[in-house]
């Protein structure tokens, strides 16, 4: 089989990273969305394909073969839609970064507050004598307890709930975009 410019073999397709046929460029894009491709809405569905074919690839050196019709391959708006996708990809990086830091940062504000508050607990049981402060310092043990374990919940579980998105931005962040014609 001879192979054209630009063209790809179905075994060069099928052993690329993440390989995905398009019908047209607005397959990448969402169909509500009118503006030029350079600043167009990415698609739901792309992404979702897109993670679905990554999920398995521990690499971060990874390319994107984007499979278009011969005859609607349009090389201008093809350096449109790459600029776009990699727009898109660290957005969403960042977004997902930020995100994961701000619960981490949350749930370890909520484990000082409560380890402060167990100390303080702690040096009120020896200071005091009097039962109407001990009885104050016990209702005040519960949500010392309470801000500890919900933290670590925060940074250990809370946290772990986006990294999969992180992680798939991550490696998107830096795919090369190359488009073949079938």
């Amino acid at each position: 089989m001879v192979e054209k410019e630009g063209a790809i073999s179905v075994e060069e397709f099928k052993h690329a990273n993440i390989s995905l046929i398009l019908d047209a460029y607005a397959d990448i894009f969402s169909s509500f969305d009118p503006r030029p491709f350079s600043e167009k809405a990415v698609s739901v569905d792309f992404v979702s394909e897109c993670k679905r074919a990554a999920r398995d690839i521990n690499e971060f050196d990874l390319e994107l073969n984007l499979a278009v019709p011969k005859a609607k391959r349009n090389l201008v708006d093809e350096a449109r839609i790459k600029r776009r996708l990699r727009e898109h990809f660290h957005k969403h990086r960042m977004e997902k970064e930020k995100e994961m830091n701000q619960i981490k940062k949350s749930g370890m504000l909520w484990v000082f507050l409560g380890a402060l508050l167990i100390v303080i607990i702690g040096w009120g049981y020896l200071g005091f004598e009097s039962e109407a402060i001990h009885t104050l310092i016990a209702i005040f043990e519960v949500p010392s307890w309470f801000l500890v374990w919900e933290g670590m919940g925060k940074v250990f579980i809370e946290s772990k709930k986006i990294a999969p998105d992180y992680e798939f931005y991550k490696k998107m962040s830096n795919v090369r975009v190359v488009f073949r014609s079938y």
